[in-house]
């Protein structure tokens, strides 16, 4: 028996009482955050579309909420059992019997409910029985805790089938007319509620714009693109994109880089790149006939001489191949002269 304390029947006997008033209090709470969890579910559901997927986790929790408060009357009708056979407690050695289901019931829901009553209470029975009895009675060893608490106050969800019944019978009590958008499958009724993917979320609610309203012919931004794509085939009136046309691109003439014939220019030159064209050499009209001081016939046997002095090679005094007067002879190039000259270059 420890030094500063132990078991004492006048500090059990209290707090079985006040454990028995404070699961009163806790279910009368939970039942009226139940009521309004019903008349938020029912709301979903009679939403266009429902919203099934949030009203299936809130049911879920309502679930769980009438499960706990199942498991605290329970649990009072046990403290009040206690309460009344605690003087049977007080003399026995040991845990008699017929209420060892109870005494470790209450051990182990010390630890999962809310109420701060039983953790004094375990802590007496720790005292009275013995510290093997309080571990086996947290461990359920032998499955000495009521089953029916263990299952309500279990941490597990519950099943898509229990989830479903309930939404079904919300949904008859304020006669909202909902059935499940997606049955459930044969196997799937004694698993946990599937997670939730989006399929009971309208798209662009925040906005208003619904697919069925940008589909019907309101105007879409297009897009530049290559690639004309096929048509969707979709009902008649369905707005279909109208792409603009791919733009072409136009060639532009390269500017041509002037040949020269510098030597410097690194630049090579082939033959292609110029045309050898005939020199334009201009012939001048024939002079007018100046006043000499001999007669004409003097003039043109002159000429004939000349002509025949050239074609033999010979160059006489007076009459050189330049139009200068280099030999100051005083003699100038006529036009049969230049006439001659370029007959000669044209061969």
């Amino acid at each position: 028996m420890p030094l500063f304390g132990g078991y004492k029947a006048n500090k059990l006997k209290p707090q079985l009482k006040m454990a028995v008033t404070r699961f009163t209090i806790a279910s009368n709470k939970k039942s009226a955050l139940m009521k309004q969890q019903i008349r938020e579910i029912a709301k979903l559901l009679a939403e266009d579309p429902p919203k099934e997927e949030k009203a299936r986790i809130k049911a879920e929790a309502l679930i769980r909420d009438d499960d706990t408060v199942e498991a605290y009357e329970l649990l009072q009708l046990s403290c009040e059992l206690l309460s009344e056979r605690l003087n049977l407690i007080t003399h026995s050695k040991e845990c008699p019997a017929d209420i060892l289901s109870t005494v470790a019931t209450i051990i182990w829901a010390s630890s999962v409910v809310d109420i701060p009553e039983l953790i004094e209470v375990r802590k007496q029975f720790r005292y009275k029985f013995g510290a093997a009895f309080d571990e086996r009675a947290m461990l359920n060893v032998d499955g000495i805790v009521n089953d029916r608490v263990a299952s309500k106050l279990s941490f597990q969800p519950p099943s898509a089938y229990k989830v479903q019944t309930y939404l079904e019978k919300i949904s008859d009590e304020h006669e909202v007319g909902w059935k499940p958008k997606v049955p459930l499958k044969a196997e799937d009724i004694a698993q946990p509620m599937p997670p939730p993917v989006g399929y009971s979320v309208p798209e662009n609610a925040a906005s208003g714009l619904n697919k069925k309203d940008y589909d019907a012919g309101a105007p879409a931004p297009s897009m530049p693109s290559t690639i004309l794509p096929v048509p969707p085939k979709g009902k008649e009136g369905a707005y279909v994109p109208v792409l603009p046309a791919p733009a072409v691109a136009i060639p532009v003439p390269v500017p041509t880089i002037p040949k020269t014939s510098n030597k410097q220019d690194d630049v090579s030159v082939t033959k292609d790149d110029f045309v050898v064209e005939e020199p334009d050499i201009f012939v001048p009209p024939a002079p007018r006939s100046r006043p000499h001081s001999g007669n004409n016939t003097n003039n043109s046997s002159e000429v004939n001489n000349r002509g025949r002095t050239q074609s033999a090679g010979e160059n006489p005094k007076g009459n050189d191949d330049d139009d200068d007067d280099e030999d100051k002879t005083g003699g100038d190039a006529t036009y049969d002269d230049l006439a001659m000259r370029f007959a000669m270059l044209s061969k």
